[in-house]
């Protein structure tokens, strides 16, 4: 299965289970900025203890590699676990929603966008801008990470609210990544 029908059958069910999800990552960064190629999508999910069956239910192996014992430890622990194609290798990985307030403002701020004909719901650019700046800072200074922010940023830079980022900048201790991005921005902008 590739990986967009991966995500279509993954959305169709979290849907179908009622469970309110964003897509969020390298997928969303892709629609909102450059499109690259990745096998994996992260999606942020609000779930709880009676998901679980329907999960195992609706990716049963040996098609799909699911762990019961994961998806428990993430409820938990407000952490995250993989849903893998097992004919494929392509994967998802399921973030749960936690308490942190910009966790709890980019999933209230998510919006739908056309995925090859499909509505989902997506974080929105400036919390994808915001998200992989993180990522970067995160991950000892991530290129793939900015140069997805950047492209983001440039592509969406007539409609971005600034001050919105501005905000989240300075309560993530973003400040020397937010200017590194912008100065790395294309002139034009």
């Amino acid at each position: 299965m590739l990986q967009q029908e991966l995500v279509k059958q993954v959305i169709e069910i979290l849907d179908t289970c009622k469970i309110p999800y964003a897509v969020t990552g390298s997928v969303v960064s892709s629609l909102q900025g450059e499109p690259r190629a990745t096998h994996d999508t992260d999606i942020i999910v609000m779930l709880n203890k009676q998901h679980i069956n329907e999960l195992m239910r609706f990716f049963p192996a040996p098609d799909f590699y699911l762990s019961e014992d994961a998806i428990s430890e993430a409820i938990k622990h407000q952490s995250m676990f993989n849903l893998i194609d097992t004919q494929q290798g392509n994967k998802v990985d399921f973030w749960l929603l936690t308490n942190e307030p910009f966790d709890l403002e980019r999933f209230k701020r998510r919006y739908q966008e056309d995925f090859f004909g499909m509505p989902i719901y997506v974080t929105s650019p400036e919390d994808t801008i915001l998200a992989k700046m993180r990522w970067s800072k995160l991950s000892g200074g991530s290129q793939k990470q900015m140069t997805d922010a950047l492209r983001v940023y440039e592509l969406q830079f007539g409609i971005l609210n600034i001050d919105y980022i501005n905000f989240w900048v300075e309560k993530l201790a973003l400040i020397d990544i937010w200017l590194e991005l912008q100065n790395s921005a294309n002139p034009l902008l």
